[in-house]
């Protein structure tokens, strides 16, 4: 049965409203992934979608309908409203709303839990990398990264302690880098977030949500490059599940 959801989340940021609508318009590739808008009330979308409402540095609105390739779901909005806070800084409020037509409990689930790590992810560029442009990379686990476990076990071969909070500095290896310093951002039974002094690596337990374990990498790094990064971690992901 259709039925309409809402989910809102709000932070503030020392970022200015201008530079928070750099993030959310053509830097996306640096918290969330590559998205293009054309930079107009009624132009173009990611996904097929419309922008309804285009106001440069105060609020960013675009619309989807019968979301292509996503039979549960008919309509999709994304608003971002961001207002300077007094003192400096801004205040962001940002609501992810629409239709599910299936399943809407686990779907509603789903997208709250995701869009929690999202607007996190956003808070960390924000805080650490503003204005820093990244190269994007993903790569997802095979079918064993489907298994009930399957993110605590990508931790435990990150070498986290399972016990291990958001604020723990941590040294890991990373595929591709190698040893490194990083700080423990995120961490909940669904994502897991690390960030070094040059990029930041995401890890999404979509096995609680009947996919595979995910990873995403945000590297701000000169000269990264995201074919052989990403190759990189589906071979750590490969391993890590055999």
């Amino acid at each position: 049965m259709s039925k309409e959801f809402e989910i809102v989340r709000e932070f503030e940021t020392d970022a200015s409203p201008e530079e928070v609508w750099q993030a959310v318009t053509t830097g996306t590739a640096a918290w969330l992934w590559p998205m293009e808008y054309e930079p107009r009330e009624g132009g173009a979308a990611p996904f097929g979608g419309t922008i309804t409402v285009w106001e440069p540095g105060k609020r960013l609105t675009a619309r989807v309908e019968d979301v292509d390739g996503i039979s549960q779901q008919t309509l999709n909005q994304l608003d971002h409203l961001i207002e300077p806070r007094e003192g400096g800084g801004s205040w962001v409020r940002y609501v992810h709303s629409g239709i599910f037509v299936d399943d809407w409990d686990n779907q509603y689930d789903g997208a709250a839990k995701h869009n929690t790590f999202y607007i996190h992810t956003l808070g960390q560029y924000l805080r650490h990398f503003t204005g820093r442009g990244a190269v994007f990379s993903a790569a997802d686990g095979p079918a064993a990264a489907g298994a009930p476990d399957a993110l605590e076990t990508a931790g435990r071969a990150l070498g986290l302690a399972d016990d291990a909070p958001a604020g723990t500095a941590v040294r890991v290896d990373l595929p591709g880098v190698g040893p490194v310093d990083a700080v423990v951002d995120y961490r909940d039974p669904y994502f897991i977030g690390l960030r070094t002094d040059t990029a930041m690596y995401r890890f999404f337990g979509r096995n609680h949500f009947g996919a595979t374990v995910g990873v995403s990498v945000h590297d701000f790094a000169p000269g990264a490059d995201a074919e052989r990064t990403g190759q990189a971690w589906r071979t750590w992901l490969d391993g890590v599940y055999a």
